[in-house]
């Protein structure tokens, strides 16, 4: 009996001391900036659904991506800068995460999670280089970086893609789906997660829409509150057509969380499942409209490239309606879930981020100071070496510094926390500041340069997607 009681008491104990494996849905959207919310204090767009999101969110406020759509991926999947996961580009093969990493979803697999991802990939479309090998169990995504996207060599959706009636690659094969491409994907997402509603097993769902990315092409009539408006603000009328669609791209994105969020709630699945909704890089079309009083958008080593949302709602566990000043990134994704979810890092995995769990305790807990890398990469094939200041940037609390994508050009320095909008170049008052920012960059840079694989890759003659689909449904 004595016996029976040490071993009901260890087990209790032990249960009591395990962490709650929470469902896990991340959104990620494409190519929309920190202004492109209502929330965020956007003059014209409505955002009511993912600004109720932000009002039971912990929400970071100065959290940081990379400038481009499959180096934040590579950065969200593994927790290391995406150079050190080989990639360097979002074309080339210079998109393909290399096979020796270790993605988030391999990290929840191994704590009993099932994972399932709709929409955008990004980090390589040959067999090897899919979802499906990276850990995940459910996997229904288009190819590229985009719905129709194709480049040569290895990346490319399959032929003729369209935002409506997409094919996509549904666990191996196609099916030709019919409805707009995010309303597709968010609406495969709630399938699953109603498959997986009475399983034993805890969840993740990673929806990453490829909108509002261009081309600027929104659901009929999505864009009508809109354009009137922009074209009021004196941008040239081509671009004010592409914002109004472009908004009109993100009121969709905005009307598909509200109804995912109301399923959770509907399903009863709300109280332990956390959700979390960040963009990819910098704003795009919106920029002429509103971009939060920051200097340029994606694809620049710029405060307004790589500044994105990132809210954190779990309410159950976590306060609402808080603001974390704290400087964050996208590094910081993976160990924050192993850490929520009790899943042990493997000795060889080495994260370059840290675990944002005290900050969601404690908005005032205690954050060492960090440096940020950022650069836009892009560079032309063999020119990596050559390339080291072709657009970068270090971050730090109190600094921006940046080499523009100018041969020459010099370090420019700005005091981030007083000048958001980096309009007052400090460098030549702040040497010093120059020089040890700059050495820290000389060697990050020195660490980084030999773990990018994919600077020489073979370019294949094919694109997988296309190959499959041909042999599923014959030549278009």
């Amino acid at each position: 009996m004595k016996t029976l009681l040490a071993l009901a008491l260890a087990a209790s104990t032990a249960a009591a001391q395990s962490p709650v494996r929470p469902n896990i849905v991340f959104i990620l959207t494409d190519d929309q900036g920190y202004g492109d919310l209502a929330c965020h204090g956007h003059p014209l767009l409505k955002t009511p659904n993912i600004d109720a999101l932000h009002a039971r969110s912990v929400r970071f406020t100065n959290f940081h991506a990379s400038p481009t759509c499959a180096p934040t991926r590579s950065a969200l999947m593994t927790g290391r800068h995406e150079f050190k996961n080989g990639v360097t580009h979002t074309i080339n093969e210079r998109e393909r995460l290399t096979p020796e990493a270790f993605t988030l979803a391999q990290l929840l697999k191994s704590v009993g999670y099932t994972a399932g991802i709709f929409g955008k990939w990004h980090l390589g479309d040959e067999p090897s280089y899919q979802p499906n090998k990276r850990g995940f169990d459910e996997v229904f995504i288009h190819g590229a970086g985009g719905i129709g996207q194709s480049y040569p060599g290895s990346c490319g959706d399959a032929p003729g893609n369209k935002y409506f009636d997409p094919a996509i690659l549904h666990n191996g094969t196609f099916d030709k789906t019919k409805g707009y491409c995010t309303d597709v994907f968010f609406d495969q997402a709630r399938t699953w997660i109603e498959s997986r509603r009475e399983k034993p097993e805890p969840f993740l769902c990673w929806i990453a829409t490829n909108a509002p990315h261009a081309p600027y092409i929104c659901p009929p009539g999505s864009d009508k509150p809109y354009a009137d408006k922009i074209a009021a603000t004196q941008e040239p009328p081509k671009k004010a057509g592409e914002a109004a669609k472009f908004f009109g791209m993100i009121a969709n994105i905005d009307e598909n969380v509200g109804k995912l969020m109301a399923y959770l709630k509907e399903k009863k699945l709300e109280e332990n499942t956390i959700v979390v909704f960040m963009t990819d890089n910098g704003g795009t079309a919106g920029l002429g409209v509103y971009n939060a009083g920051q200097r340029t958008g994606k694809g620049t080593p710029y405060e307004g490239g790589s500044h994105v949302p990132f809210f954190f709602s779990w309410p159950a566990k976590y306060p609402t309606g808080v603001d974390v000043t704290a400087l964050t990134a996208h590094i910081d994704v993976f160990p924050t879930f192993a850490e929520i979810t009790g899943a042990k890092i493997p000795e060889k995995v080495k994260p370059d981020g840290r675990s944002l769990v005290p900050l969601l305790k404690d908005k005032n807990a205690a954050w060492e100071d960090r440096t940020l890398f950022t650069h836009v990469g892009r560079w032309a094939k063999g020119e990596a070496a050559e390339s080291k200041f072709a657009g970068c940037a270090v971050r730090t609390p109190q600094y921006r510094m940046v080499y523009p994508n100018r041969k020459g050009a010099g370090w420019e320095l700005y005091e981030i926390a007083k000048d958001p909008g980096e309009k007052t170049n400090v460098a030549a008052a702040h040497p010093e500041v120059v020089k040890e920012l700059s050495q820290r960059y000389e060697g990050w840079w020195k660490e980084v340069l030999p773990l990018m694989v994919n600077e020489n890759a073979p370019v294949p003659a094919k694109n997988a997607f296309r190959e499959l689909y041909e042999r599923q449904y014959g030549k278009p």
